[in-house]
């Protein structure tokens, strides 16, 4: 009777010991079916064309959810550096780019999908009647510039520099879509931004054209990162980008195309 007993006591932890074997394999096949997320670091002048595209590569990909996180090419590049979770990053300059690529944390090198150029954009009834360049140089128009080491700040640096005109801004930015921001709440007069944002703002700001504008052009490089989670994934977004469905979204949002 005991030894009946105990064959069977013995019956029950094996069964029990293949359930708890087929449920883990059960939760490794849902680890391998569970949702992936994609995580892109993008400058701040790409908003509507990389949320337009990033749920174009939804659709495209069942179970892939893109986290998109815009800001300053600058401070997204040093985020990256040290050590931020990230998996493609797009730039608006080739030299902030370069501080990752310098670092070793591009898994390719970066390529060029898009060029934007300058603008200047006023509140909609340009309270301070500017007209160009020459017009920021006035002390008593409150110009909001990008700061110097942000791609567009660099951009508006150079320019100024080319047309020979000094600006004292009331404040400099760590984004475009900051300075934009200041000009349609009406805390400045005037600011430089890229001919995108003053298309992407509609009726909310005045833009006014710069002639010497195409003597410096911005160009956009993107990459995916050294430590992707995902890598293929990564490089599909990337090529999405870089392709021709990248390339019409981006003409029609007013961006140069290499």
């Amino acid at each position: 009777m005991k030894t009946r007993f105990t064959k069977l006591a013995a019956l029950v932890g094996t069964l029990a010991l293949l359930a708890g074997l087929a449920a883990c394999g059960s939760d490794d096949s849902a680890d391998a079916d569970k949702d992936r997320t994609l995580t892109v670091f993008a400058a701040a002048s790409l908003k509507g064309t990389f949320t337009e595209l990033a749920k174009e590569f939804e659709d495209a990909n069942e179970g892939v959810e893109v986290k998109l996180s815009f800001g300053g090419s600058s401070d997204l590049a040093a985020q990256i550096n040290e050590g931020a979770p990230a998996d493609v990053f797009a730039s608006a300059d080739e030299r902030t780019m370069a501080l990752v690529v310098d670092e070793d944390g591009t898994a390719k090198d970066p390529v060029i999908f898009a060029t934007n150029v300058l603008e200047i954009a006023t509140p909609v009834d340009n309270p301070a009647k500017v007209k160009s360049l020459e017009d920021l140089s006035n002390p008593e128009v409150k110009v909001v510039l990008c700061a110097p080491q942000v791609p567009c700040g660099a951009a508006s640096q150079e320019l100024l520099k080319k047309v020979g005109v000094t600006v004292k801004p009331v404040s400099e930015e760590q984004s475009v879509t900051d300075v934009l921001g200041k000009v349609t709440s009406g805390e400045a007069d005037a600011g430089l931004v890229y001919v995108t944002d003053v298309i992407s703002a509609g009726d909310t700001v005045t833009g006014i054209e710069i002639p010497e504008a195409n003597e410096v052009v911005n160009a956009y490089p993107i990459a995916p990162l050294a430590k992707a989670s995902d890598a293929d994934l990564a490089q599909a977004f990337v090529d999405l980008i870089t392709g021709s469905k990248g390339k019409d979204v981006f003409t029609k949002a007013g961006f140069g195309t290499p």
